[in-house]
């Protein structure tokens, strides 16, 4: 496993997606998803040049906060439960994975707590997969109502997964959904929202996200193989 060849390939096809879509190399960030990894892996990441790390799970991070402590960007990407939440307000940067209104009002209660504001992204399901958490699209107007009422978060963006397997032509359906839904949202002016980041692309389908609009990229196995 040679990591930061692994890492600059990567770069070098991010740099090409972003070209073929008349888009800025430098407005994509690459997330390193180090959840298969111990703390030696990130770390070897981070002196690659690679600054901004994603875990999915609560207690896998914090085994590695406590390793590696604010020297990395910390993304909390997977679902997280609200029981959790007093863990990591105010030790990550941004939380990708917030799916409901339930979870938002957890994380404003905490911040505010503790004199902070929390970056987040909320989770659309736009594929409509059972299996996969999110919002529905259609609950967007509702739910953002409420969610720029919260204080003790800024919602900067938003976030979905497509479905494993899909073709590239459904990829980048469910990745246009979201940039769409993005700019449905942008325009409605709610207080503590701004529509910076769309979260969206893995290993297999990174470069079709960068195409519809993604600026930060999920990505762990292309690394770590």
């Amino acid at each position: 496993m040679n990591i930061a060849a692994n890492i600059e390939s990567i770069r070098q096809r991010i740099a090409l997606a972003a070209a073929s879509a008349s888009r800025n190399a430098e407005d994509i960030t690459l997330v390193a998803v180090t959840k298969t990894v111990d703390a030696l892996c990130a770390k070897e990441v981070l002196n690659s040049g690679v600054t901004n790390l994603g875990e999915n799970r609560v207690q896998v991070f914090l085994d590695k906060y406590e390793a590696l402590g604010s020297e990395p960007t910390w993304h909390l990407i997977g679902h997280l439960q609200t029981n959790k939440v007093k863990y990591i307000v105010g030790k990550v940067q941004l939380i990708h994975s917030v799916d409901s209104l339930h979870l938002a009002e957890e994380i404003s209660k905490k911040a505010e707590a503790m004199g902070l504001c929390q970056d987040i992204l909320v989770q659309f399901n736009i594929s409509g997969e059972e299996s996969k958490s999110g919002a529905g699209a259609d609950e967007a107007k509702a739910l953002f109502e409420k969610l720029s009422c919260l204080k003790g978060i800024n919602i900067r963006g938003l976030m979905t997964m497509a479905p494993l397997g899909a073709s590239e032509t459904e990829t980048r359906s469910v990745f246009e959904g979201l940039r769409l839904l993005s700019d449905q949202i942008a325009k409605e002016g709610y207080e503590n929202v701004s529509m910076n980041h769309l979260s969206m692309g893995m290993s297999g389908d990174f470069e079709a996200a960068i195409r519809e609009g993604a600026t930060l990229v999920r990505i762990g196995n292309a690394l770590f193989k």
